[in-house]
């Protein structure tokens, strides 16, 4: 970038911080009011939205988009319906910024109180809805939003902007505190998460390959989202209809498939006819299958996983299984090659369930119930929520308003 370029980036930022200020004082009326009044906008210019990503989806297919972003990509009316949905959800739940806890002692008394992180950078691919959902979570959080979306989907986040503005204007709010930021290579991801820019929360969401170049070249807090690559461990006591519903529910996540199992251990006791009846039930809902060289060797039916895959999401109806000897060998092998945000374990022993607890390193563990991820209804106390983010994250877990909080202690004299 020359330095023309550079100072932009640096202006732009810099407003985004002065206006988190003045969102952050907001009150909670006013936020919901904001909220409500993105929600009618959608509502009233959808088919604006929808013509636009139309263009994308045709520009698209013709740069050789995967199909799979070409899925994140595509909007529809019942997406955009449950959307506005989800954004008056936000502006009927309770104040997050409201005062925490009281605490007390001798000398002096206290509070916590929750607190805006101030601006945050969301860097992602597709999704044109996720960002007008991101965006209503820091409104109602009193957070400034930097918004960089991928070429794919130009023309969309150029009406979702005017959108987000739209609603800012109309509650006399300024437009500084949510921008769109360039999508093309005038504006390098590197440019803008590695520089000495007041940006208090990075949050990438999209494929593996997006999130790690954002992960290796932020030294800001940064949320390490993950999808896919789901662990489950089907222990001899575990039932075939239970293993069967978790992982094919799993792959039905809305409006995509966060937390789909994708990996299956088990062990050498396993009977025949319990695998059978896993595999054909799986088949027949157009799953992919593939097995470690041993299970490969076997069973024909099975294609061979490579040694990289079993560390890698295939973000794809397939699944994988592999023998390992024990639960803890089960619990070893997933510490060192899951996403480590959403693990699983069938069983009907309390025991190897609290060993399963206890062991395994995951943001979120499930026993006997499907990971499955609904983005209306995932977060806390059933609100809305972006995704996922691992154990190496800088907040692991459900990416939702708590997410985009901090907490300040305020300790006073009695």
């Amino acid at each position: 970038m020359d330095a023309a370029q550079r100072f932009d980036l640096n202006t732009t930022v810099h407003q985004a911080h002065i206006a988190s200020q003045k969102l952050a004082q907001l009150s909670h009326p006013d936020r919901n009011q904001l909220l409500r009044c993105l929600a009618q906008i959608l509502q009233d210019r959808k088919d604006d939205l929808l013509e636009a990503n139309t263009i994308d989806l045709e520009v698209s297919r013709n740069l050789a988009i995967p199909t799979l972003v070409l899925n994140w990509l595509k909007l529809t009316p019942e997406r955009l319906q449950t959307l506005g949905l989800m954004l008056n959800q936000l502006a009927a739940t309770a104040d997050p910024l409201a005062t925490g806890a009281l605490s007390d002692c001798m000398v002096a008394s206290g509070y916590a109180k929750s607190h805006p992180r101030g601006v945050v950078a969301f860097i992602y691919e597709a999704f044109p809805d996720l960002a007008l959902l991101l965006a209503g979570m820091c409104w109602k959080t009193g957070n400034a939003l930097l918004l960089k979306g991928g070429v794919e989907t130009q023309h969309s986040n150029q009406v979702v902007i005017e959108l987000l503005h739209e609603a800012l204007t109309q509650v006399d709010l300024p437009l500084f505190g949510t921008q769109s930021l360039p999508c093309d290579r005038n504006l390098s991801i590197t440019d803008l998460v590695a520089g000495d820019l007041p940006i208090d929360l990075v949050i990438p969401y999209g494929r593996p390959s997006l999130v790690q170049q954002v992960v290796q070249h932020s030294p800001l807090p940064t949320l390490q989202s993950a999808m896919g690559n789901g662990y489950l461990f089907w222990s001899d006591s575990g039932g075939v209809d239970t293993a069967r519903s978790m992982i094919v529910t799993s792959h039905q996540g809305f409006p995509d498939a966060v937390n789909a199992i994708e990996k299956v251990l088990l062990t050498p006791n396993i009977k025949q006819s319990r695998l059978t009846l896993l595999w054909s039930s799986l088949k027949e809902k157009g799953f992919e299958l593939r097995g470690d060289a041993a299970l490969a060797a076997e069973y024909p039916e099975l294609i061979l996983a490579t040694k990289e895959e079993w560390q890698k999401p295939y973000l794809q109806k397939i699944v994988a299984f592999r023998v390992v000897d024990d639960l803890a060998d089960a619990l070893n092998w997933i510490n060192r090659h899951s996403s480590h945000h959403a693990d699983c374990l069938v069983t009907d022993s309390y025991q190897d369930s609290q060993q399963f607890i206890q062991g395994v390193h995951s943001a979120h563990v499930f026993i006997n119930t499907s990971p499955q991820f609904l983005r209306p209804s995932s977060g806390p106390g059933g609100s809305p929520a972006i995704g996922m983010s691992s154990t190496n994250s800088f907040a692991p877990g459900v990416i939702s308003l708590d997410t985009l909080l901090t907490t300040k202690q305020i300790i006073q004299s009695v």
